[in-house]
């Protein structure tokens, strides 16, 4: 898998690779595999990779229904949305040994949602000084691994 552009270039967004369509729907028709991202398919909720990570290990837990809010989700989805999110963490700890996590979900555009018509939570790891003057002064993040990598570890990782 072959990344042609720079995801924190700020013109991404905007640029040609933008994909069509809801991320999430478009990758519930495709396979489960390390091209696709998708991590789990579970009866009613996906794991997958972030495209474009703030750390290595961000993962985004999606419900299939393309809901805008939790609020319209029925509680067996929001459930399994838990189940999943806290295994998850379980398998990022495993294999990251972060010193914390942010969780979240940005619901509505004017609360930063990139994809504001299908809900989903943010899975980061976090480390202790994992903020620096890279992405601070030089806009730019610093991975240690690759996408391809990341889904591999977590992947194998997965029970």
């Amino acid at each position: 898998m072959k990344r042609l552009f720079s995801p924190w270039r700020k013109d991404y967004i905007d640029g040609p690779f933008k994909e069509e369509g809801c991320i999430f729907c478009n990758a519930l028709k495709k396979e489960d595999d390390a091209q696709n991202l998708i991590l789990y398919r579970g009866a009613r909720v996906i794991v997958m990779l972030n495209l474009y990570p703030y750390t290595n290990g961000h993962v985004m837990v999606a419900p299939i229904a393309h809901e805008p809010s939790l609020e319209f989700l029925d509680s067996e989805t929001r459930a399994e949305m838990m189940e999943l999110v806290t295994q998850t963490i379980n398998v990022l700890k495993e294999i990251y040994r972060p010193h914390g996590f942010n969780l979240g979900a940005n619901i509505g555009k004017a609360a930063g949602a990139g994809v504001p018509d299908h809900v989903h939570l943010h899975i980061l790891p976090r480390w202790n000084g994992d903020t620096n003057f890279m992405a601070t002064v030089g806009e730019t993040r610093v991975l240690p691994e690759t996408i391809e990598e990341t889904y591999k570890r977590i992947k194998n990782a997965w029970k």
